[in-house]
């Protein structure tokens, strides 16, 4: 029989893996991989969660040294996409930002219907007519 010790740095080693799939996935904007991802990550951290002392222990006894390294790879880790999907969104939110302006001295420009460059302005179009 596996130790808990053994199991749950075989787990950690998972969650390792995983986050760094998600991150593949957030960096190729690969939302569908992202999405699957997460139930299996969701899965591993109830099973860490069941397995692993309280953290005053994990971070006192040598067992889970081991471990203990791991799972702060993955907080590493988990972190570092947060930050990229972060930076995925604002620049998602300045596009829409830059396309709903309505500042008609805004220097934006934006491609019309037939591929030209024009510059954006809101009041401008059919309402015009």
């Amino acid at each position: 029989m596996t130790e808990p010790t053994d199991q749950a740095k075989e787990l950690a080693n998972q969650l390792a893996e995983i986050l760094e799939l998600e991150f593949d996935a957030l960096r190729v904007q690969d939302l569908d991989k992202f999405e699957t991802l997460q139930p299996i990550k969701n899965e591993l951290l109830t099973e860490l969660t069941r397995l692993a002392p309280p953290a005053h222990e994990v971070q006192t006894l040598p067992q889970w040294q081991g471990f203990r390294e791991t799972m702060i790879a993955c907080r590493d880790a988990h972190r570092r996409n947060a930050v990229l999907m972060e930076r995925k969104l604002e620049a998602i939110r300045g596009t829409l930002q830059s396309l709903r302006l309505e500042d008609p001295s805004s220097s934006v420009e934006v491609y019309d219907r037939l591929g030209h460059i024009s510059r954006f302005s809101r009041n401008t179009g059919y309402s015009d007519a």
